[in-house]
């Protein structure tokens, strides 16, 4: 019998998002799960007044503790779910399901803090909740989402979307651009280096040879040239760089069939070109439970898959699996759980 002594779980940052979305519901519902409280240790980092306004009209449960975003003690020794009150927004003046600057200003500075202390090493890693990218653009916020966002906060420059579930496991080439951008933006560089965060993160899963499927851009791979000859000149030779470098990876496979049954079966991740691609799939297989994984970045950081749902902002009525799948593969891939 071993006598060493029981591993502490580790304390995970979790933002609130936007304050007018889901957010707030969401982690009200994580910080009660027991589920959650036997993985990690959350550090809802967020606004007190704008919980305790959606706590009383929800019903649900307001029970951590309280300390300022200030308090870098707290964060760093906090034991049990703790609340930080970044007092970003007056919460009488934040309007449920409404597009409110003052809501972007308020879920980037909680994005901030989150990371500052996971760079500081007082949490071991960081989940968030859905944040609102008209939101963030009306406050003045240059970076369209959290992943660009977390990339300028922590000088990440290679960096990618992975949207991971226990059915599917999807890897984003491009992220958000318009779809007229997107053959411009799909290099072999490009592919190569999403391939590669991607089997590294697999390989910590403890997958030690990941198979990879690499998506065509075109229409049946392009039809031999007729459709486009990106996956000829360019995804093709991005294949086969990999494989040299010794990685097991199909394609550019059609899009229409490479996601098919058999196909799962045999593939531990998939490396799509542009966000729908990849995310029509996945949310199909893993919409409530799948959760979203920046790659590339110096710190650990998670993410519900999906948005901040103003049509159910503030009700009861939300889903938080998405969140809490996030704070366990958050406390998964921080090694410390």
């Amino acid at each position: 019998m071993s006598n060493a002594p029981p591993q502490t779980p580790p304390r995970i940052a979790l933002t609130m998002g936007d304050p007018a979305g889901i957010g707030p519901e969401l982690c009200l519902r994580a910080l009660a799960a027991p589920e959650v409280r036997a993985r990690c240790v959350p550090v809802l980092i967020g606004d007190v007044g704008v919980l305790r306004r959606v706590a009383a009209q929800t019903g649900l449960a307001l029970e951590a503790p309280v300390c300022t975003f200030t308090d870098d003690e707290a964060m760093a020794s906090a034991v049990a779910p703790l609340i930080v009150d970044c007092g970003a927004i007056d919460a009488a003046s934040v309007h449920p399901g409404e597009i409110q600057a003052a809501c972007g200003r308020a879920a980037y500075l909680y994005i901030e803090t989150a990371v500052k202390a996971c760079l500081d090493g007082r949490v071991a890693a960081m989940a968030t909740a859905p944040i609102h990218k008209e939101a963030l653009h009306l406050a003045g916020v240059p970076q369209p989402g959290h992943t660009e966002i977390l990339a300028h906060l922590t000088g990440a420059t290679n960096v990618c979307m992975m949207l991971a579930s226990e059915e599917i496991i999807v890897s984003l080439v491009t992220i958000h651009v318009g779809l007229a951008r997107v053959p411009r933006l799909v290099t072999a560089a490009r592919i190569v280096e999403v391939a590669e965060l991607t089997a590294a993160a697999l390989r910590r899963m403890g997958r030690t040879e990941p198979r990879l499927t690499v998506c065509a851009l075109n229409p049946h791979a392009g039809e031999g040239g007729l459709f486009g000859r990106e996956d000829i000149e360019i995804i093709a030779p991005a294949v086969a760089q990999l494989r040299a470098r010794g990685l097991r990876v199909e394609g550019p496979l059609a899009p229409d069939t490479a996601f098919v049954p058999a196909r799962r079966q045999q593939t531990d991740a998939y490396i799509a070109m542009y966000h729908d691609q990849g995310l029509i799939p996945f949310k199909m297989l893993a919409f409530e439970h799948g959760v979203n994984i920046t790659l590339g970045l110096p710190i650990v950081r998670t993410s519900v898959d999906h948005g901040t749902a103003f049509d159910l902002a503030w009700q009861g009525r939300a889903s938080a699996a998405s969140l809490i799948a996030s704070l366990h593969w958050a406390a998964r891939l921080s090694g410390v759980a």
